[in-house]
């Protein structure tokens, strides 16, 4: 199993967050790393928008590094867009600290993102073969943890995830299928209500 590659990742910065701090471009990325590259009508057929509005957001994205145009596909009529990354990640609290209005708005579009798909495998659960029914998981648990202990949770949970992660290329299993895998670690709501009274 592998770990994504440096360059096949990419740190958001201040201008990336703010690209990225728009639901539709979350989900345009997302599409384009998981089917690869695609037009931008393919998309907003996918995404049931018009194909200029996807337009736009691809250029925006565009702007910011996450796509490109595929110069191997298309035509002067048809514009192909392709992602430069497989991943995305936000590590900085810094930069949430100096973008809060960007890092939230960017952080619930993940979270819509996660929440549709998380109902879209819910509507076909009962279609799929009884070893992906079994497999099937839904949960949570209510830890009492110090910050340090819920980092250090999220990294080993972080480690079991990069055990199983193939590279481009690596053979798969007979009966591979795309999994996701969403994992969360949430302080308690009631902490951030204490925080603003004190």
């Amino acid at each position: 199993m592998a770990e994504i590659p440096a360059d096949k990742s990419v740190v958001l910065d201040a201008k990336g967050l703010r690209a990225l701090a728009h639901p539709v471009r979350v989900q345009l990325l997302g599409l384009l790393r998981i089917h690869g590259p695609a037009t931008a009508t393919q998309l907003a057929d996918r995404l049931g928008l018009n194909s200029g509005a996807t337009s736009y957001h691809l250029r925006q994205l565009a702007a910011a590094g996450f796509v490109a145009e595929d110069a191997e596909r298309g035509n002067a009529r048809e514009r192909w867009w392709r992602s430069v990354h497989q991943m995305t990640r936000f590590d900085s609290e810094d930069l949430a600290d100096r973008e809060p209005e960007a890092a939230l708005t960017y952080l619930q579009s993940v979270h819509n993102a996660y929440t549709l798909r998380t109902q879209q495998a819910l509507n076909g659960l009962q279609t799929l073969p009884r070893p992906w029914r079994e497999a099937f998981s839904m949960s949570d648990s209510a830890l009492r943890l110090t910050p340090a202990e819920a980092q250090e949770m999220r990294d080993e949970i972080w480690s079991v995830i990069d055990r199983y992660r193939r590279a481009p290329g690596d053979e798969e299993p007979e009966g591979a299928e795309r999994v996701w895998v969403n994992v969360h670690v949430l302080p308690d709501a009631d902490l951030a209500e204490q925080e603003a009274e004190s």
